[in-house]
């Protein structure tokens, strides 16, 4: 999916002192300047904690690394139909570079889960390789990978046998019309092949995110859910995010979770789940009594930001707190300047001490970051 938007930033600092310095580039300024900087942690020193805390309470546990901000497909509500510039090559971080990124998050910063995304990461070339040498690490993570699914269908024995756990699948239609107008591609066959491999070869659970755009293919909720339940998989639908790089996202054209549900409880009996959500991003509801379930990731509408444990790094290097962080942290330069683990770890800290309380999106100083899903990653 989409270039890298090329932003200067001004160098700013907290905290630990390293051999390095992090540079916070700044993504883009919300209505009332400097207003996302003056949380507890300009004020509050961070303790003498290794892992990754912040002032509110959370402890970031599961890392998401973009691989590429490259897609294959031009979904409506992520890029336009002639797609983006790329990050030029050069600036993309090296497998040695990210294994050593990945190795310093589980082994000094207390990491447990990693999920692979993109872009689209199975462009990332060798990457059942980059697997393997993930799986190796020690402590060994749980690793996962959202992907289109476009070409997983030969590859998903390779990808178990490197160790990769398990597979979330975007996918937004079973009609193929429908598929076609919002992707652009004419590629469902081979995302069902993909999911269908995923689940021949165990990565397991099988899940399937999608999102639900009015006008579109909101019609498909029940269509959705039946085609999941009748081949085993876990569908989760999500709330639009304004993370488009078009900026266009509108408010009145997001499914809600509220109407999500609604829209399946005319085929379908939902009753909440009774397990554990924790750190989950998904509302889970059992289908008819159960045990499958259906779930609804209320981005918008009922943000999960107090129970967050996500640290994200992007494919060029930079860690972001949120993902609608408006400033960020480049480690590449610290990679390639020679920066000891120790001093990276630190820097990696500081960042994460930084996190706001939540996104903000329902906030009136709310700015979309410059950076589309596609750079972030998700």
């Amino acid at each position: 999916m989409m270039a890298a938007e090329s932003a200067a930033g001004h160098a700013t600092g907290h905290g630990h002192s390293t051999g390095g310095t992090g540079n916070a580039v700044n993504l883009g300024t919300p209505a009332v300047p400097g207003a996302r900087s003056s949380g507890p942690a300009a004020t509050t020193p961070r303790p003498d904690n290794p892992a990754l805390i912040d002032t509110f309470g959370r402890v970031a546990t599961d890392l998401r690394v973009s691989l590429t901000d490259k897609c294959n497909l031009r979904c409506s509500y992520c890029m336009p139909a002639e797609g983006l510039e790329w990050m030029p090559g050069d600036q993309v971080l090296s497998d040695d570079e990210l294994v050593r990124l990945m190795d310093i998050a589980v082994g000094r910063l207390g990491v447990t889960d990693i999920r692979l995304t993109g872009g689209e990461p199975l462009l990332r070339p060798h990457l059942e390789d980059l697997v393997a040498r993930i799986t190796s690490l020690e402590p060994r993570p749980r690793l996962s990978m959202t992907t289109n699914g476009i070409g997983f269908a030969k590859r998903a024995e390779a990808f178990a046998e490197a160790g990769l756990d398990r597979i979330n699948v975007s996918l937004d239609s079973v009609d193929p019309e429908t598929f076609e107008r919002i992707t652009r591609r004419d590629r469902l066959r081979h995302v069902l092949d993909g999911l269908a491999a995923a689940r021949d070869a165990g990565l397991e659970p099988v899940k399937i995110n999608a999102v639900l755009i009015r006008g579109e293919n909101d019609h498909e909720a029940t269509s959705l859910l039946r085609f999941a339940l009748e081949n085993g998989y876990h569908l989760r639908f999500i709330e639009q995010m304004p993370l488009d790089a078009q900026h266009g996202w509108d408010r009145t054209n997001m499914i809600t979770a509220t109407e999500i549900l609604d829209l399946l409880s005319t085929e379908f009996t939902l009753t909440p789940s009774p397990a554990e959500r924790g750190g989950a991003p998904a509302e889970r509801w059992l289908v008819d009594g159960g045990p499958a379930e259906v779930g609804v990731i209320p981005s918008v509408t009922r943000p999960f930001c107090a129970a967050c444990e996500r640290t994200r790094l992007t494919a060029d290097g930079a860690v972001r707190s949120c993902l609608f962080s408006t400033d960020e942290t480049d480690l590449r330069m610290l990679l390639r300047g020679g920066a000891s683990d120790e001093d990276i770890a630190n820097v990696w800290r500081d960042t994460m001490w930084g996190k706001l309380a939540g996104h903000e999106i329902n906030e009136a100083g709310f700015a979309q970051p410059l950076r589309p899903m596609s750079s972030i990653g998700g």
